[in-house]
C-alpha cells in the first residue's frame, strides 16, 4: 500500500499560479493528477510515466506542468495562468506499472484532494 499526501491548494486571482505537491510513502512508476468538478466525473489533468513522458489534457497544455522528484518520492503540478474554470478539487494519483492510463479507475493510490479556487 502506498499513501499519498497532498498540499498546495488555495485561492488565487485569474492569471495566478499554484504549485501542488504530492508525497508518496513508496515508489510507483506512474504519477498523475486529476481534478473533479461538482457533479462531474473525475478527469485527468496530467500523467507522467517512469520514462519522463508527460501527457496533458488539452485544457492544461501550455499552462500546467507535471514533474517528479524521485529522491523525495514526490510529484508536483505547477498551475500557471489559472482561470476560473480551473476551480476544482485536484487529486494526485499513482499506480504501479509502465503505462499511465487516462481513466481514473485504473489508479490504485490517491491523495486526499486539495481545493483550487480561481476568482476575482
Amino acid at each position: 500500500q502506498v499513501h499519498l499526501a497532498e498540499s498546495g491548494g488555495g485561492s488565487v486571482l485569474p492569471g495566478g499560479s499554484l504549485r501542488l505537491s504530492c508525497t508518496a510513502s513508496g515508489y510507483t512508476e506512474c504519477k498523475a493528477w486529476f481534478r473533479e468538478f461538482p457533479g462531474k466525473e473525475r478527469e485527468a489533468v496530467a500523467t507522467l510515466n517512469t520514462l519522463g513522458e508527460a501527457v496533458y489534457a488539452d485544457s492544461g497544455k501550455g499552462r500546467f506542468t507535471i514533474s517528479v522528484d524521485i529522491v523525495k518520492n514526490a510529484h508536483y503540478l505547477q498551475l500557471d495562468t489559472l482561470q476560473p474554470e480551473d476551480s476544482a478539487i485536484y487529486y494526485c494519483a499513482a499506480r504501479r506499472g509502465w503505462s499511465c492510463p487516462w481513466q481514473w479507475t485504473f489508479y490504485d493510490y490517491w491523495g486526499q484532494g486539495t481545493q483550487v479556487s480561481v476568482s476575482s
